[in-house]
């Protein structure tokens, strides 16, 4: 499904990211979550990859991987999606196309851009304003490295390898700066603009429309001008004509 030829990656290590089609959710109930798992799982056992971090959320899904044999990935991901959407379309009765026609995928080679690519995933749901910790949200591989529990996906011994088992949470703790995204779309900007409603006080960004018009106006005067009418309609659900008029 991935049309444009990848970056190579002599560690045979990649990060893949995946979206819905138009940003759609992918997700509905937590029985997607788990179907998701379960494929990956049972992929993991055709092809013998290692899987060392994931985060599905609403709209698209991180995952890093370590192939075991060269360009296993495309294999690997063309039955993912496959298997998912076909699952999906038949239990929502729906038709048309679930995931955008590319996943992306980038070549991981050095420690360093390892660990702060496996901070940012991990962190997603934190900057996203769906959960206040890391640890509180439960589809991704974060919790299986404090040993949780054992979701017997995530291969942890690589990681560990580099960063010691006692670091990990403290690691965590500080905020990942660089931006991995795989897509040149709007979705960076929007977890940029759902991260500055957090620092102007919104704790999740449907909470901004049921504020009073005076606090909206304090939120929006605090906001970076970078970001559109549209796109703050888009990720808060305030109505369009509510916005001007108060701006």
């Amino acid at each position: 499904m991935s049309r444009n030829a990848r970056d190579f990656s002599e560690s045979g290590i990649y990060h893949i990211m995946f979206r819905g089609t138009n940003k759609q959710s992918i997700f509905l109930s937590d029985w997607d979550y788990m179907k998701m798992l379960e494929l990956l799982q049972k992929l993991k056992g055709d092809f013998g990859f290692e899987l060392y971090a994931y985060c599905l959320m609403s709209n698209h899904v991180h995952i890093v991987i370590k192939e075991k044999e060269q360009r296993d990935i495309s294999k690997i991901m063309h039955r993912l999606l496959t298997k998912y959407s076909r699952w999906f379309n038949i239990k929502y009765e729906r038709t048309g196309v679930l995931m955008e026609n590319r996943y992306k995928s980038k070549a991981v080679e050095f420690d360093e851009y390892f660990l702060h690519l496996i901070r940012y995933i991990h962190q997603n749901p934190m900057k996203a304003g769906i959960v206040e910790k890391i640890r509180d949200y439960r589809w991704s591989s974060y919790n299986s490295y404090l040993s949780k529990f054992n979701d017997e996906l995530t291969d942890v011994e690589f990681l560990n390898g580099i960063l010691p088992a006692s670091e990990f949470e403290s690691f965590h703790n500080e905020t990942e700066e660089d931006t991995f995204e795989l897509f040149s779309s709007n979705l960076s900007k929007d977890i940029q603009l759902i991260y500055e409603l957090k620092q102007a006080g919104v704790v999740s960004p449907e909470r901004l429309t049921y504020l009073p018009d005076n606090e909206i106006k304090d939120v929006l005067e605090k906001l970076d001008s970078k970001f559109s009418n549209r796109q703050i309609v888009r990720v808060t659900g305030i109505s369009d004509y509510r916005l001007r008029k108060l701006k």
